[in-house]
């Protein structure tokens, strides 16, 4: 079983994303702050596990957590600020939307979750001066492949694939000619030859590589 705290306090949010190397849609972020004494044997990265168990896990996390949120962040915003400044946002929001404030957080990757605050943007959430202070005055630790060492990572991460895939489910319906209900937006070969042959739609990332070199849009 994963571990439950790196720190030693009560309130340590875990915090991940999903959806980044995607093509289409949003990426998506949570926070999750577990009981201290929540235990699960299959939890583990989302990556790791089927849909199906995702898809169980998802309610115990939701049930048996403290306090836990979701944050979808758009392709023009994606656009704009770039896909590793949009994943840390993400990350950020989610930890503000959370019902009590962390004492310390923690977060899947090498980069410190209070880089970057406060980007001047046009599309999604403005921080205040208030959430840039109070997400800088919490001790955070990046760790790489935390999702599979820490319990309330491996939360997060469920959290955030599940509620994607959910979303690209979702806009599927809207754009059935793109699969989306299974490939999830990543660029698979299905995906890149409906962008060819149907074109962008405004759920496309257009600072991404849509297509590879040797294919070209028509406009």
């Amino acid at each position: 079983m994963l571990q439950n705290n790196f720190s030693s306090f009560l309130l340590e949010t875990g915090t991940d994303e999903a959806g980044r190397g995607c093509l289409a849609g949003p990426v998506t972020a949570a926070a999750v702050i577990l009981p201290i004494d929540f235990k699960n044997s299959i939890l583990n990265d989302s990556k790791q596990l089927s849909e199906k168990t995702r898809e169980k896990l998802r309610p115990i996390i939701e049930e048996q957590a403290i306090t836990f949120a979701v944050t979808h962040l758009h392709p023009a915003e994606i656009d704009e600020i770039n896909i590793l400044n949009a994943s840390m946002k993400g990350m950020q929001e989610s930890v503000l939307k959370l019902s009590q404030t962390p004492e310390f957080i923690i977060v899947d990757g090498n980069r410190s979750l209070n880089a970057k605050l406060g980007l001047k943007n046009s599309f999604g959430k403005q921080f205040t001066k208030a959430e840039i202070e109070l997400l800088k005055s919490i001790p955070n630790q990046s760790i790489i492949k935390g999702d599979s060492k820490y319990l309330s990572i491996a939360a997060a991460s469920i959290l955030a694939k599940t509620y994607r895939d959910e979303y690209m489910d979702k806009i599927h319906e809207e754009f059935p000619m793109y699969n989306w209900k299974k490939n999830k937006g990543y660029p698979t070969q299905e995906h890149r030859e409906a962008i060819k042959k149907y074109g962008t739609t405004k759920y496309h990332r257009m600072s991404f590589r849509l297509l590879p070199e040797q294919l070209s849009l028509e406009f």
